[in-house]
């Protein structure tokens, strides 16, 4: 209906100078959370002609869509992935309640812990996601580059070229899907309202169905605990779709045939999603009876400090996702086992147990983290594809750029994140330490191209 590509529209005002339409390519990128195949999609698309007129090259807008679609679509509460990813913890949950050796205590503890709970808590603990969406943020901001992005970015802005001579740009294959339909006005609030309703809907969901849970008045956070948010999750799904037909049709924007095609596509897009998620519940179901995770955690217990397995965890996924380009697959593989190792090696659901409950925190983000940071750092991964698509930008050239800085991200995460937290330092800290360090290596390692015209005007300081 146009809702979606107005939201793009509506920031463009802003784009009139190279921080500008970077600023701008930023924010729709935190904007369209619910998704990061459309996030990447529509961004790209509908920001690269405000970039190539402010000469901004197409290796920082490819890395300004990918560094913000998995990342933000990964913490929201009401994206694609959380579905996913609460399922898989519920799994691990599962699997560690059953596992020899836990104790009955404990057995029902897990047994009764709220998945949906956990991410809510282990949010803070994905430091590669924050802190890579804090680094878009950063460089935006600062206009400040180094490595091979900043001599992409002294080509594009001395007029020498917007990519590379001989570049192989990437299709736009794919990209129609995401496109209103001809003459479709570009209202803004035909998406935001419909997002906000899921989100409503969502939370009064969780509310009512935990109050009647819970069975007797408490805190706000003790009834969300005892809610499913699976259910609030499909109920906010189909209201936000009803609001969205609602708009479309009641504008005239669609025919009520268009509505339900556009449904029907939707269902089709996130088929392979289908597929994934019942090719994971299979995955853990092998696994658990194979005892994949006792015997892990056989093998690491005595031998490897619990405070050390969130960094573990992380340097695991992320290889698994490098070499095999899918964050989804690896969250599938890694989950069911990770938690009950952590919870082998001392972690625990009590979120009175200091450290050991962070253990479990830790370990439990450290999957997702380093899902994303590999998927970052993969050539092979679809979310990097698609941005090199959305960017036309030279795939090659897109992975070369990017890569210094989800390293940099990415060892920051771990050293400054990971680690220190596992050993008692209060997330917040490692967060502000972490930000601090990447502003400081922008600040004085990175640079700025003073000598083009688009800075005519401005100063070193």
């Amino acid at each position: 209906s146009g809702g979606t590509r107005g939201i793009v529209e509506a920031v463009r005002p802003l784009a009139t100078t190279p921080r500008r339409a970077q600023l701008a390519t930023y924010l729709s990128g935190l904007a369209i959370f619910f998704d990061d195949y459309a996030n990447t999609l529509i961004v790209g698309n509908t920001m690269r002609p405000i970039t190539d007129r402010m000469k901004v090259s197409r290796e920082k807008l490819a890395y300004i869509v990918d560094s913000t679609a998995a990342p933000v679509a990964a913490i929201v509460f009401v994206s694609t992935w959380v579905g996913f990813e609460i399922s898989l913890i519920g799994d691990g949950l599962a699997a560690a309640a059953s596992q020899a050796g836990t104790t009955p205590e404990l057995a029902a503890a897990l047994g009764s812990a709220n998945a949906f709970t956990l991410f809510i808590h282990s949010i803070p603990y994905l430091f590669y996601p924050l802190l890579a969406l804090l680094m878009v943020g950063l460089i935006v901001f600062l206009q400040r580059d180094f490595g091979p992005m900043l001599k992409a970015e002294r080509r594009a802005s001395r007029g020498e070229g917007l990519y590379r001579e001989g570049a192989v740009l990437m299709s736009e294959a794919g990209s129609e899907k995401m496109e209103p339909v001809e003459g479709a006005p570009l209202r803004w609030y035909n998406a935001v309202l419909p997002v906000l309703t899921v989100v409503f809907v969502v939370l009064f969901g969780l509310y009512l169905q935990g109050r009647a849970n819970l069975g007797r008045p408490g805190t706000l956070w003790e009834i969300f605990e005892q809610a499913s948010a699976f259910d609030a999750l499909l109920w906010g799904s189909l209201a936000g779709c009803l609001v969205a037909i609602g708009l479309a049709v009641g504008q005239r924007i669609l025919t009520m045939h268009q509505a339900i095609d556009g449904l029907v596509g939707g269902m089709r897009a996130m088929f392979l999603a289908g597929i994934i998620l019942i090719l994971a519940w299979s995955l853990g179901a092998v696994t658990e009876v194979l005892g994949t995770a006792p015997y892990i955690s056989g093998l690491l217990e005595g031998n490897l400090p619990g405070e050390l397995l969130p960094a573990l965890v992380f340097v695991t996924a992320a290889s698994i996702a490098f070499a095999t380009g899918t964050s989804w697959g690896t969250m599938g593989i890694l989950l069911p086992i990770v938690i009950p190792l952590a919870v082998a090696l001392g972690g625990t659901v009590d979120p009175e147990a200091g450290t050991a409950y962070v253990i479990l925190l830790g370990s439990t983000a450290s999957v997702l983290a380093g899902a994303i940071f590999g998927d970052h750092c993969s050539p092979i991964s679809d979310t990097t594809v698609m941005s090199s698509m959305a960017s036309a930008c030279d795939h090659v050239d897109h992975v070369r750029t990017q890569l210094p800085y989800a390293l940099v991200v990415g060892l920051v995460g771990i050293f400054i994140g990971s680690i220190p937290t596992a050993y008692g330092l209060p997330v917040w800290v490692s967060l502000a330490v972490g930000a601090a360090i990447l502003f400081s290596l922008l600040r004085f390692y990175g640079k700025k191209d003073f000598d083009s015209p688009q800075w005519a005007g401005e100063t070193e300081g």
